[in-house]
């Protein structure tokens, strides 16, 4: 039996919440509670920002940036490992396929090491004022920033955004979703044993109503970083607002696969696959929508079809190609589109159902419906879980208008031989990212994120560290 944390973290000290409320942690694919977890209140909440902001104003703002950088070596070392204690339990939390638990780990231990090396280039500007001046600029930490995470990548997501902050000299409170709040509390700990000064890290747990709120309102915090929802994410930008304080959302998509009939159709069918069921669809940057050129429509349904109905569901512990859905209430949001599906007049080709031989366990087959129209709500809102709508189109400019008709814009993809057509659709699809003959091509040095409701600022890359610091001026007169 796994040793699994279930208390705060805060000014590295394991503490229960102040009102001693506790909140289950559920075991997706077997419906069994793993853990009883502290529930932060805003009392709690309080203390992990005072604790963080002490932490601002003592040795962790002197430290040299190569120490920082030492540092979160030192914590990729730790990750590395414990990557299968790790591994294990964020497919026990979240339940997901192990191999892709051993692959979010894989990726936080690349994500340490990369802003690592960043901590000591950040540089600032010398500007030309004129003979009788010097003009430079400084890139100060922003202070105390909230992370506030998904429950589909808890540690992925939390090791995208704690790097870069403690590269840039800030400190970090992490919230993670309350459905899968384990492993960033195992990150906690490392940070811990790595060596972060007290208050640098601090973890709370419990509802995003009243923990996340709490946090996201309070008015020592300088920066927030959330992914989640559009109407989470707006009430984010309204309580950043409050301080006037800058925020990196990414809040999702409607991601459009393009399909040309002169692409290398295999590959293509293999992205689809890659893109639509990975983590059970429950990914922002999911293919959602599979537009396909006519003259192709009706073999790429029937390969589709044979593809998915040959994956193999099961417990994420046993490493199958598809698990369950993250919780009951999350399967009976994805199961109100499947209906939805159906009564629009959408063509259900496969799936839709629970799988047989799973009287426990959040799952649902793998689903595809053909004949989709673009406005229907399969085709215009965000499902997160392994539905896949297939639709026709017969010209580029059709293809077009479809990919970029919603109020949404995260990702995209092209496939296609003709490399002129490719880069008219580069140039021209309403996306924070576009990907050309593949899906998923977004390692930690690219910048990620999205346009439209999608969300503003960029996580990943150097360009992420600029989400928190601020640029001083300095003038001199000589």
């Amino acid at each position: 039996m796994l040793q699994l944390p279930d208390k705060l973290f805060i000014d590295n000290e394991w503490r229960d919440g102040a009102a001693g409320r506790r909140f289950p942690s559920v075991d997706p694919a077997t419906e069994t509670t793993i853990a009883e977890l502290a529930f932060a209140d805003t009392s709690d909440v309080d203390a992990a920002v005072q604790s963080s902001h002490r932490a601002m104003r003592g040795p962790w703002r002197a430290m040299p940036p190569e120490q920082r950088g030492a540092l979160l070596d030192r914590l990729a070392d730790l990750i590395e490992a414990k990557k299968d204690l790790i591994a294990r339990t964020e497919t026990l939390d979240m339940g997901k396929p192990l191999r892709e638990g051993y692959a979010n780990v894989a990726r936080s231990v690349r994500t340490c090491r990369y802003y690592a090396g960043a901590a000591d280039k950040l540089q600032g500007d010398s500007i030309p004022v004129g003979a009788n001046g010097f003009n430079f600029t400084l890139l100060e930490p922003l202070g105390v920033t909230a992370h506030i995470t998904p429950w589909n990548y808890p540690f992925a997501n939390a090791c995208r955004s704690l790097p870069t902050a403690l590269a840039a000299g800030c400190t970090v409170i992490l919230k993670p979703a309350s459905q899968t709040s384990l492993t960033t509390l195992m990150l906690a700990e490392l940070c811990a044993e790595a060596g972060f000064p007290a208050g640098v890290v601090n973890v709370v747990t419990g509802s995003g109503a009243e923990t996340g709120t709490a946090l996201a309102r309070h008015p020592l915090v300088r920066g927030i970083t959330f992914t989640g929802s559009i109407s989470t994410g707006k009430r984010i930008m309204a309580y950043a607002a409050e301080h006037v304080r800058p925020t990196v959302l990414e809040l999702g998509g409607k991601n459009p696969q393009i399909v040309f009939a002169d692409a290398d159709i295999d590959a293509a069918l293999t992205q689809t696959m890659r893109g639509a069921f990975t983590n059970a669809g429950q990914v922002c940057t999911s293919v959602s929508r599979v537009l396909v050129e006519r003259p192709i429509y009706d073999d790429y349904v029937l390969r589709l079809k044979s593809s998915i109905e040959a994956l193999r569901i099961g417990n994420g512990l046993d490493d199958p190609d598809i698990g369950p859905l993250v919780s009951a209430e999350h399967l009976d949001d994805v199961s109100r589109f499947v209906t939805a599906g159906k009564e629009e007049g959408a063509r259900l080709v496969t799936g839709g159902s629970r799988p047989r031989g799973f009287p426990k366990g959040y799952f649902l087959q793998p689903t595809l419906f053909a004949d989709v129209r673009p406005t229907m709500k399969i085709a215009s809102e965000e499902i997160f879980g392994p539905v896949l709508s297939i639709i026709p189109f017969n010209t580029d400019d059709e293809a077009l208008e479809i990919a970029n008709g919603l109020e949404l814009g995260l990702t995209s993809g092209v496939f296609t031989r003709d490399l002129r057509r490719a880069m008219r659709f580069v140039r021209e699809l309403q996306a924070g990212m576009v990907w050309v003959n593949e899906w998923f091509m977004s390692p930690v040095q690219v910048p990620h994120g999205g346009v439209k409701e999608s969300g503003l600022g960029r996580e990943q890359g150097l360009l992420a560290l600029r989400n928190y610091v601020q640029v001083k001026d300095v003038g001199i007169r000589i």
